[in-house]
């Protein structure tokens, strides 16, 4: 993900007047991102956590799950799309419309050379800002998944969790969603 502005502070209007080029444009700021079409394992992955997420949502319909492309617009500075995102019942009624206008409940970034520093530090902090309750980034190279969960205040350290290890990704948000690793890192 590179910067394609030079200083100006941009907004949603300016954003709207984006190419509709393939790529993903963000706003975090004001300032413009660009970033490439995802690689093959990235969209496994995504697809992955999409499926496990839907057909949890599917025996318990307490919200839904959204998968990129969808805006998030959380100001008039900052828009986001996410890889997915998860938006209880409850604040679905305070966000919904075309697209997302609010903090989703949350929010999965899946990594990329290009944007693992970006994801772990920028976006991070705009999320915690913006009152995500969970934040969950994903290295498909570590086949890690980092689960930063708010408390009062803003998010707690990050729970690191491996498929190495076997470890099983759960969430308070979702409760008795248990996804192993091995699911999201399968090919």
């Amino acid at each position: 993900m590179t910067p394609a502005s030079s200083g100006v502070k941009l907004t949603y209007d300016d954003y709207l007047l984006f190419p509709d080029d393939g790529q993903r444009h963000e706003l975090i700021d004001g300032e413009h991102y660009v970033t490439p079409t995802p690689v093959l394992r990235h969209q496994r992955i995504l697809g992955n956590l999409h499926f496990a997420i839907r057909t949890y949502l599917e025996l318990h319909p307490v919200g839904e799950v959204f998968m990129a492309p969808l805006d998030v617009i959380l100001s008039k500075y900052d828009v986001v799309d996410p890889d997915l995102l998860y938006v209880s019942k409850e604040r679905g009624k305070e966000i919904y419309g075309e697209w997302i206008h609010g903090a989703p409940d949350l929010v999965v970034e899946i990594a990329s050379p290009t944007t693992r520093k970006r994801d772990e530090t920028i976006k991070r902090r705009l999320y915690e800002r913006w009152n995500v309750l969970e934040y969950w980034t994903i290295d498909p190279e570590l086949e890690i998944v980092r689960v930063y969960r708010r408390r009062e205040g803003g998010f707690e350290r990050a729970v690191e969790l491996s498929h190495e290890a076997g470890d099983v990704l759960t969430t308070p948000l979702l409760p008795g969603l248990e996804v192993p690793l091995a699911g999201i890192f399968k090919e």
